[in-house]
């Protein structure tokens, strides 16, 4: 069976988790190796090295290591700050929306950019990178058939196809750790465009 200290010391120098060896895989270690060297590229060489010389037992690796990757990068801590300013939000309508950003060298989501309650939609979508994955929030005012104003707070994962995989998957493993931590979110989307997030899809989605 592989060391988890081993396998641990490997997570250290690549802190992303695979999507691509779901824990109990039937696959033997070799070709398991051999995915991760064409599939994941960002893979150091140093780390590769370091598993050929494992002393692998059949499922071992897949196992253990996709489980600890997996761990390593859902542990992306919360800033409090995101949590106050998503309450300011919510119970004050302090801010029409939020953006998040995960900050790896800290290791935690941080507020990159609160918008005024006059801001618009536009304000809104042009602060999102075009080739950055991010959290955003954000609150959405509409009247119903009866005429009665109501509102919806927004979460949307913004993942653009031009984003980083390695970007992508830290995003992606991060983002229900991180919702927990926002007590009020009424409706989820995830985007990859801006026509996947535009008012239309907002709008038929919230009534």
């Amino acid at each position: 069976m592989v060391a988890t200290d081993t396998i641990k010391s490997l997570v250290k120098w690549w802190p992303v988790p695979t999507a691509i060896i779901p824990v109990g895989q039937k696959r033997s270690p070799r070709k398991t190796l051999h995915s991760i060297r064409f599939s994941l590229p960002s893979l150091s060489s140093r780390a590769l090295d370091f598993l050929h010389h494992l002393p692998l037992t059949s499922g071992s690796l897949c196992s253990v290591l996709g489980r600890e990757m997996a761990n390593a990068a859902s542990g992306m801590a919360v800033h409090d700050d995101c949590k106050l300013r998503f309450l300011d939000l919510k119970a004050k309508r302090t801010y029409r929306f939020i953006v998040f950003k995960i900050e790896e060298k800290q290791k935690q989501v941080i507020v990159e950019k609160l918008g005024e309650p006059t801001n618009s939609y536009e304000d809104f979508t042009a602060s999102l990178p075009a080739d950055e994955c991010r959290y955003a929030v954000y609150d959405f005012d509409y009247v119903t058939e009866e005429n009665c104003q109501k509102s919806r707070i927004i979460f949307i994962a913004w993942s653009p196809d031009t984003s980083k995989v390695r970007n992508k998957m830290i995003y992606a493993s991060s983002k229900d750790r991180f919702k927990r931590e926002l007590d009020g979110i009424q409706v989820e989307l995830q985007a990859t465009d801006p026509t996947e997030m535009g008012l239309d899809v907002i709008r038929s989605r919230s009534t």
